[in-house]
């Protein structure tokens, strides 16, 4: 079995080489990519392999960009350091997921799914799996300069941070901080109207005019007065969030309540 893996951690690149080729000994990893133009190129110009192993988010962008430049048929099991929430819709009988720090177990399981599919259910899962990336895609295509990370300053230090790793952006004495899920915060050059433009909408909310939210820290949603809702959020801000019955409809409907 021919397989290619697309991680641009070359850490977690080489573990996996390790489990595949531990676990199916006769398979060859023809490819070890690291980024969505590198594989784009790959694809276009190479024998397509029997199986992808692939991570969401790459250095340079998220890998369903790769789907969308190149018509790929071969089955993809996803790679992702987050939770299930964000990779819940690409779970399909010929598709796996593993979820990082991968494990030997974790691969076994997923190569004996890939191995036990007919090949007549594998390409009718595939053809789901298509319409599925497609759907996910939409809202990410419909913006503009998705912001995927950011660049912050400690003292001298510069370092980037994903935007999975941001809880929420926060408005406060006219600057905007960026508040991590550790609790780390770090001023950004940019206002929250411009953010609300550049962030993935299924992630992040606008919930006032002072803060947007990523799903994964909203701790408690609670009613309050004349149809608006309290918000608690993880780690904490250090006020009430108060979401008004305007946004309150709107709201609901993105956390699909």
């Amino acid at each position: 079995m021919k397989v290619i893996i697309i991680e641009d951690e070359q850490p977690a690149a080489e573990l996996l080489k390790s489990l595949v080729l531990k676990l199916r000994p006769g398979s060859e990893v023809v490819a070890s990519l690291c980024s969505v133009e590198e594989s784009v190129e790959w694809l276009r110009l190479q024998q397509a392999p029997e199986l992808i192993f692939c991570d969401i988010h790459l250095s340079d962008g998220s890998s369903f960009e790769i789907f969308r430049q190149v018509k790929v048929k071969t089955p993809v099991i996803f790679t992702t350091a987050f939770d299930q929430y964000a990779i819940e819709a690409f779970q399909v009988n010929s598709i796996d997921y593993l979820l990082k720090p991968i494990k030997l177990e974790a691969v076994a399981k997923a190569f004996s799914k890939y191995e036990g599919l007919q090949n007549h259910q594998l390409v009718h899962e595939l053809n789901k799996l298509h319409k599925l990336l497609n759907t996910s895609t939409q809202v990410t295509t419909k913006q503009s300069n998705i912001k995927s990370r950011f660049i912050v300053k400690t003292g001298q230090i510069i370092k980037t941070i994903s935007s999975e790793e941001v809880a929420f952006f926060l408005a406060e004495e006219g600057v905007v901080i960026l508040t991590t899920f550790q609790g780390k915060r770090f001023i950004i050059d940019y206002t929250l109207d411009k953010l609300e433009k550049q962030l993935i909408v299924s992630t992040f909310f606008r919930v006032n005019r002072q803060l947007i939210v990523n799903i994964e820290a909203i701790k408690e949603v609670r009613p309050y007065f004349k149809g608006r809702l309290f918000l608690v959020l993880q780690p904490n801000v250090p006020h009430d969030i108060i979401i008004s019955n305007n946004k309150a409809t709107a709201f609901k409907e993105w956390l699909d309540l």
